[in-house]
């Protein structure tokens, strides 16, 4: 099956064994080149992370 492309909105997991987000799952808000910046929610806590596309895959 091909994987579909990532765009804003998309949900992701993130799969960098070097990031400390590794297996966090977040909403991708924007794009910019080969970066995402992905927000995390988390109950009482919410990050906005730019990171790689590469190191996100689809939920």
């Amino acid at each position: 099956m091909a994987q579909l492309p990532i765009l804003p909105g998309s949900t992701v997991v993130v799969r960098d064994v070097r990031s400390i987000y590794n297996g966090y799952r977040g909403f991708v808000q924007r794009l910019s080149g080969s970066r995402a910046a992905v927000l995390f929610e988390g109950g009482n806590w919410d990050k906005l992370v730019t990171m790689p596309i590469k190191a996100l895959e689809q939920a």
